[in-house]
């Protein structure tokens, strides 16, 4: 199947990571804490999960549905995504992300009281804004080992060895888990783009903190590109811009 067009495929990137961030953090902002009818963390959790798996099954034949800056720089690590492609895969998801931020506060503020900056937008952040107060330094261990084993799985899902068509299940499950371990610590990230979307918005704490939430995933996306190559042991494969994933 031939690999779709530059232009095809980046738009596919935007619209996925809007629906990644509109999905994941509208579900902590609308739906999580609503009195006799909220979601809570669990639900949270599931609602990013479903948002990559749906995305997967949808778009993955397009771009491969990358949705997240660490997951393009893991797969060019990985030898399965060619560098000249990553500034336009970026460059689409925060569009995408900033685009859902922006719809996301918007209708939020259709609430009395519903104040952008003191709500946090799902923002992600460590010390005092984490959910629980873990520090800087347990922020970005846990989003550097949960990016690292995200690119593990989607890279060994993908392998052309694995058994196919259960790869988005795969991801979209491993995002779950993801957050169920990470929300707490830091609200989630392993996803430069999903921080940055949100993060505008709020301004002050959540960009002065945005810094840790591009260092540690992509740090961990390239471990894991690594580590996944010299596991497998097989050669790269130079292009899967267009391979569902």
């Amino acid at each position: 199947m031939a690999t779709p067009a530059l232009g095809n495929r980046l738009a596919a990137e935007a619209f996925g990571t809007f629906w990644l961030v509109f999905g994941g953090c509208g579900s902590a902002v609308l739906a999580a804490a609503v009195p006799g009818l909220g979601i809570g963390f669990v639900g949270v959790s599931l609602a990013f999960g479903l948002t990559v798996l749906t995305m997967a099954y949808s778009i993955g034949h397009i771009s491969g549905c990358h949705l997240n800056p660490a997951v393009t720089v893991g797969l060019w690590a990985g030898g399965r995504f060619p560098a000249r492609d990553i500034p336009g895969y970026v460059a689409a998801q925060l569009v995408g992300a900033i685009v859902a931020a922006a719809l996301l506060a918007l209708i939020a503020s259709g609430k009395a009281g519903f104040d952008v900056v003191s709500s946090g937008l799902a923002a992600n952040g460590y010390g005092d804004h984490s959910p629980e107060h873990y520090s800087l330094q347990s922020g970005l261990i846990i989003e550097f080992v949960l990016t690292l084993g995200f690119l593990v799985v989607i890279l060994g899902s993908t392998d052309s060895r694995a058994p196919a068509g259960f790869a988005p299940i795969a991801i979209g499950l491993s995002l779950t888990l993801i957050h169920l371990i990470a929300i707490p610590v830091t609200n989630t990230s392993v996803n430069p783009a999903r921080s940055t979307g949100p993060a505008l918005f709020v301004g002050g704490w959540a960009l002065a903190q945005l810094w840790a939430f591009w260092v540690a995933p992509l740090a961990g996306a390239i471990g894991g590109g690594v580590i996944y190559r010299l596991m497998a042991g097989n050669p790269p494969k130079p292009d899967i811009s267009g391979e569902p994933i």
